[in-house]
This record gives C-alpha cells, sequence and structure tokens, in this order.
C-alpha cells in the first residue's frame, strides 16, 4: 500500500531521503543553544513543580502560544506555488512596464489560489468563487494582481464590500452560516445576478486550481513609453461565447466538478485542490496559463454602452478582443506552507511603472484596504518578509523602524525627505500619467444601472438547456433555505432576467417548499401524538 502513495502523502519521506547526510542535527532552542532533553520537564524532585529557569520549556511554550497569525478575513483557505511568466508577444505599443519589455522575457510569479468566503479549514470543493492572486517580482518592484476565476463581482461599490462578506459568514449570533443573511443581501442588491447566476452555474465548483481561469477583473490603466494611455483588463482566458461573456479556459483544459462529487470529496479530502496542486508539480506536471489583455481607448470608454469600469459587467470580446502576452508556469511547490504561502501577501496598489488603477470604484477601495489588512495580520514591515520582498529591485526610501525590521534598516542613510545628504530621491520620467477630473465630487447611487443584460445573455446564450437546468437546481436549492419572502424578492429579480429563468426557479422552490411543510405537519402530528399517549398513562 505504502508503495502507492502519492507525493503529497509521503512528504516527510521524500524529505528525509533528500537529505545529504542522515545524522540528525543538534536540537536547539530558537537561539541557537543546544538542548539536551527536550521530552522532560525541569522539576524539583520528579514529582514537583516546574521551575522557572527551565528555559527549554518557556522557549518552546511562549512561542507556541504566539504561532498562528490572524486568519485572512476573506481567501482563507488556499494553496500556493511558484514559477514564471514568459513573454510572447510584443505589448510595448500599449505598456511600457519592464515585465513586457521584450518577448522572451521571464519574471518569477508566486500564485495563490483560495476560496472565499470559508475559513481555514474549510473544504476546496465547496460552491464559492475562486481567489486567482498573482504576485511578479519584476525589475521595478513588485506587481500583483489580485483576481478570481470569474471575470465579474457581486458589487460595484467597494462601500458595500464588508456587507457583502459579512451577509457570506456566520450569523454573529448563532455562529451558523445563515441563507436569510446570503439572499437577503443578493435579492436587494440586483447588481450581484450576473456573479450569482456564474456562481451557481457549472463553474461555480471548480475541479481543483490547476482547471479554472484566472481574471484580473477590475480595469486598469496601461500606460507606453510616450505616455500614451488605454484601458486594459488582464485575463488568462482562452475563449469567448457570443463574443460576451467568457468561456473559461486554462492551458489543462476546463474541468468542473458536479454537486454529489463536490458533496463526497468535502467529507473524504477537504484539501482536495490543495493535495492535486501540489501532486501535478511534484510529478513534473507542471500547470500553466496563458495571459491575455483587452484593451479600450479612452474615446471609446467613453461611447462605451456600459460604464467600462463596472465591476459586474465583462467588455464583449467580439468589440474588445483578447491579445496575447504570455505564458504563466508553476513549477514549485512551497518549501514551507507558513512561511511561503500563508505570510504571502498580495496588494493591488502595487503597480509597476507602466500599470495604474482606473476610476473603477472596487479598485480604488482595495488600493486601500489589502495593504491594511497586511500592516495588521503580518505586521509594518510585512514587505521584508522574503516571500514578499521586491528581491529583484532594491528598496530605498525614508521608512524605517516597526515591528520585525529584518535588515539593516537602511543603515546611517536619512530618514527625513528633503535632505541634502544625496539620498534616495524621486526619478521623473516614472510620474503617473496625467488624467482631467471634471464632475462634481457626491455619493452617486449606481443600484439601478443595468443589471440584467449580460446576465440574460449568460443564461439564454452561453449556457445550453442543460447546464441552465441545473442553473436553477442549484440555486433553488440553496435559496429554499431562505424566508418566503427573501425567495419572492429574488425570483422577482431573476424574472427581470428572463421570465424562464424566474419561473423553473419558483418552480423547483414551489416543490421544496410543500415537501418542508408535508415534513413539518408530519412532526407536529408525531409529537402531538407522542402527547396524547404519554398524558392517557398518567
Amino acid at each position: 500500500m505504502s508503495e502507492n502513495r502519492d507525493k503529497a502523502t509521503d512528504q516527510m519521506k521524500l524529505w528525509k531521503e533528500g537529505r545529504t547526510s542522515q545524522k540528525a542535527e543538534t536540537l536547539t532552542t530558537g537561539a541557537g543553544v543546544p538542548v539536551g532533553d527536550k521530552l522532560n520537564e525541569q522539576t524539583a524532585g520528579p514529582r514537583g513543580p516546574l521551575l522557572v529557569q527551565d528555559v527549554v520549556f518557556t522557549d518552546e511554550m511562549a512561542h507556541f502560544d504566539r504561532e498562528r497569525i490572524p486568519e485572512r478575513v476573506v481567501h482563507a483557505k488556499g494553496a500556493g506555488a511558484f514559477g514564471y511568466f514568459e513573454v510572447t508577444h510584443d505589448i510595448t505599443r500599449f505598456c511600457k512596464a519592464k515585465v513586457f519589455e521584450h518577448v522572451g522575457k521571464t519574471t518569477p510569479i508566486a500564485v495563490r489560489f483560495s476560496t472565499v468566503a470559508g475559513e481555514s479549514g474549510s473544504a476546496d470543493t465547496v460552491r464559492d468563487p475562486r481567489g486567482f492572486a498573482v504576485k511578479f517580482y519584476t525589475d521595478e518592484g513588485n506587481w500583483d494582481l489580485t483576481g478570481n476565476n470569474t471575470p465579474i463581482f457581486f458589487i460595484r461599490d467597494a462601500l458595500l464590500f464588508p456587507s457583502f462578506i459579512h451577509s457570506q459568514k456566520r450569523n454573529p449570533q448563532t455562529h451558523l452560516k445563515d441563507p436569510d443573511m446570503v439572499w437577503d443581501f443578493w435579492s436587494l442588491r440586483p447588481e450581484s445576478l450576473h456573479q450569482v447566476s456564474f456562481l451557481f452555474s457549472d463553474r461555480g465548483i471548480p475541479d481543483g486550481h490547476r482547471h479554472m481561469n484566472g481574471y484580473g477583473s477590475h480595469t486598469f490603466k496601461l500606460v507606453n513609453a510616450e505616455g500614451h494611455p488605454v484601458y486594459c483588463k488582464f485575463t488568462t482566458s482562452k475563449g469567448s461565447v457570443c463574443g460576451l461573456c467568457v468561456q473559461a479556459s486554462t492551458d489543462q483544459g476546463i474541468k468542473n466538478i458536479a454537486v454529489e462529487d463536490a458533496d463526497r470529496l468535502a467529507s473524504t479530502d477537504p484539501d482536495y485542490g490543495l493535495r492535486d496542486l501540489y501532486n501535478a508539480i511534484s510529478n513534473g506536471n507542471f500547470p500553466s496559463w496563458t495571459f491575455y489583455i483587452q484593451v479600450m481607448t479612452f474615446d471609446q470608454a467613453e461611447k462605451f454602452q456600459f460604464n467600462p469600469f463596472d465591476l459586474t459587467k465583462v467588455w464583449p470580446h467580439k468589440d474588445y478582443p483578447l491579445i496575447p502576452v504570455g505564458k504563466m508556469v508553476l513549477n514549485r511547490n512551497p518549501i514551507n506552507y507558513f512561511a511561503e504561502v500563508e505570510q504571502l501577501a498580495f496588494d493591488p496598489s502595487n503597480m509597476p511603472p507602466g500599470i495604474e488603477p482606473s476610476p473603477d470604484k472596487m479598485l480604488q477601495g482595495r488600493l486601500f484596504s489589502y495593504p491594511d489588512t497586511h500592516r495588521h495580520r503580518l505586521g509594518a514591515n510585512y514587505l521584508q518578509l522574503p516571500v514578499n520582498c521586491p528581491f529583484r529591485t532594491r528598496v530605498a526610501n525614508y521608512q524605517r523602524d516597526g515591528p520585525m525590521c529584518m535588515f539593516d534598516n537602511q543603515g546611517g542613510a536619512p530618514n527625513y525627505y528633503p535632505n541634502s545628504f544625496s539620498a534616495p530621491d524621486t526619478q521623473p520620467r516614472f510620474m503617473e500619467s496625467k488624467f482631467k477630473v471634471s464632475p462634481d465630487v457626491g455619493r452617486y447611487n449606481s443600484a439601478d444601472e443595468d443589471n440584467v443584460t449580460q446576465v440574460r445573455t449568460f443564461f439564454t446564450q452561453v449556457l445550453n438547456e442543460e447546464e441552465r437546468q441545473r442553473l436553477c437546481q442549484n440555486m433553488a436549492g440553496h435559496l429554499k433555505g431562505a424566508q418566503l419572502f427573501i425567495q419572492k424578492r429574488m425570483v422577482q429579480n431573476l424574472m427581470a432576467v428572463h421570465p424562464d429563468y424566474g419561473n423553473r426557479v419558483q418552480d423547483l422552490l414551489n416543490k421544496y417548499n410543500a415537501e418542508a411543510q408535508q415534513n413539518a405537519v408530519r412532526v407536529y402530528t408525531r409529537g402531538g401524538a407522542s402527547a396524547m399517549a404519554a398524558s392517557s398513562k398518567m
């Protein structure tokens, strides 16, 4: 049996075999002091109390008490790997970023895949969007592309993000997942219809991490060497359906898991995606993704039929075709999960010259929230951790001190700016591109922007009949747990997309609700009969 074990299961055995010497190293404390006994506390006699001077015990226990860092608020469960990005097509006419400098150029990358709403110990096979975050260690600092496996999202305004996540997490009193919370929020925010329809379709449960696509999702701005900007979306999609919604594909081929198989794996192998990725790379089956961009000029953005910065919508491929850029390959597993994956921190505000933010409201909100949560979770100097360090360039700034400062703290260089001592100075060629802003400042309500057109296309043209049926079954199977008034409101939203969509879900809900009522009557009747029988014996 042991000969058939996979690489992940055999990790300890393989580690031992890979050592240059089979002789055990000398055990030490965290300070490197050799330890003579790691099995027994130092006590006053064989039955006596522990001595304060037992520094071997205090060194061990004090570290143990502190070895967990705060869990990510979202994307807590994840898998990571490392590899490279190689440029295969020239896009310097759009972007001056050195990562795209010439065909054949390679850049080291780190990638983390994740679920969104579940905790760190949750199953990999739940119905949930998947995070697909890429860190490019470029010559001009790190570039973090914090994407998902869908090109859209549930909301378009970042102010709603905490409430959205709260609705997907646990009820603050019962500490249980609450379908009322989930569907109440979604039904009150119709802009979520597009992403919710994706989520409850077949693509809502990818087959591991290798068989799903990745999208930058947001709209970004690219600037070329002449200073000319265009808007851009990043994607690893290979094709589209009806020129509108993406048919996700990876170089491995897109695969999803049936609901029944996902439920089985959730109990028998909850780390299915993590295991699959680790074993594939260990076996030399390196997963890869083809990298594309879509480009929209500023003039096209002014005339676009929708808000081009709306994260709940996609850009039609027939109007804004995919432009190939390069290939991403993952060829190394983490050496240590905590050091290289749990501490891996992505930040969309990390953009090297040539890549800039657009007016996308969700992106603008993430520019603050991501580095803010990393400073809370990992500390002010989290960018000095090896996995986050921009090691292909030299960091030179006026930030000093703070917990866990790992290096020379920039020596004796001045810690104020401006100064007269030849310390780091600005370079005008790295200035961001200029853009005009003319509208009045205000809080603009975007709730009523077109929430149904692209969802209708997805339902009627992207999905086939069997896929539509499974979408409605999956949605009704989850929605049935919500109160009837919430069900009704959600169905009304679906009716606005297409009557067939709403009617199918309503018919299934009618069936589920009737069954629930019958079960309640049986329980009540059985309970009444038991009470009468007990009364007759008194």
